[in-house]
């Protein structure tokens, strides 16, 4: 009998898990850049500037042939850089400051519905029931684990605009076209020149929002750096290339459930790290997430049903 050898696409799932879990701990570099004095804007612009230089350093000394593209392929990376990147990040921001974190990330996690349809019609991915049923639970799964569920019930939840609600998802529409954008650009490059690209391009368009003055007295701080360094090592450049590397071998509507861990791994976080308190809402959330990430990954989809 002979032995199947294991390649990078048996761990796609796996990829994918381990790299929305590194976005999940975005948290505890987030914070501590927060109480220095970094905005939103700011704290997006150096993450992604940081780690862009810092790939372009480890590129140009051991793999320059990553950093060759086709003028003509640069939409691909407007798309995963401006149209996604930061347009997700400053419309999450925004629903953050305008609905909560909870409402502010369950918006957020519309963005698979968004795959799922885009796939639809870009690429002919079939919306199999097995899909649908697995974004269904970890859509309420993240509805409870955010603290959104309890809320709900309890009739606290109360002044949600229409503001709220409209860059709530459009956060979730910017975060599905990485997804997209990736996926087509995966076809043609590597996952560490699909990554670098992304992030350039996102810094080039942040920078003129933030290159101020008032920016560059708060990264002289010690704590900005290391913390900067965190968010740019441990939730940028190790999450974007686990994602993207497990994107390639995996369908867009697939990847984009199984990120559902970053909501978490975010809320491990707040509860261990931030002493936060976990709900059996929360529990119940975790359970159900867990469970839909379960019923993706472990067995494997019959080609009628792919």
């Amino acid at each position: 009998m002979k032995r199947q050898k294991l390649s990078v696409a048996h761990f796609a799932p796996l990829l994918i898990i381990l790299g929305a879990s590194c976005w999940g701990i975005i948290g505890l570099f987030t914070k501590r850049l927060s109480s220095c004095g970094c905005s939103a804007a700011q704290i997006a612009f150096l993450r992604c500037a940081v780690s862009a230089l810092l790939m372009l350093l480890y590129l140009v000394v051991f793999d320059r042939k990553q950093l060759k593209i086709a003028l003509r392929d640069i939409w691909m990376f407007l798309g995963t850089g401006i149209l996604s990147l930061v347009m997700f990040s400053v419309l999450y921001f925004t629903t953050i400051e305008t609905t909560g974190l909870s409402v502010a990330a369950v918006l957020l996690y519309t963005a698979p519905c968004f795959v799922m349809i885009m796939s639809a019609i870009f690429f002919k991915e079939k919306i199999t029931s097995r899909k649908l049923a697995a974004l269904i639970v970890a859509f309420i799964g993240c509805t409870c684990t955010t603290g959104l569920m309890s809320a709900l019930f309890s009739g606290s939840l109360s002044g949600i605009g229409c503001k709220g609600i409209l860059t709530g998802l459009g956060s979730g529409f910017g975060y599905a076209l990485y997804t997209i954008f990736g996926n087509v650009a995966l076809k043609k490059y590597s996952s560490v020149t699909v990554t670098f690209y992304t992030l350039a391009f996102a810094a080039i368009g942040l920078a003129p929002f933030c290159l101020r003055g008032e920016f560059l007295a708060l990264v002289s701080q010690p704590e900005v750096i290391w913390s900067g360094l965190g968010i740019c090592v441990f939730s940028t450049i190790a999450p974007y290339l686990l994602y993207t590397l497990g994107l390639n071998y995996t369908q867009p509507g697939r990847a984009s459930v199984l990120a559902f861990t970053e909501t978490v791994v975010a809320t491990l976080v707040g509860v261990l790290v931030f002493n936060e308190t976990l709900t059996s809402y929360g529990v119940a959330g975790i359970v159900l997430i867990f469970a839909s990430l379960l019923f993706l990954s472990m067995k494997k989809e019959s080609p009628q049903d792919a």
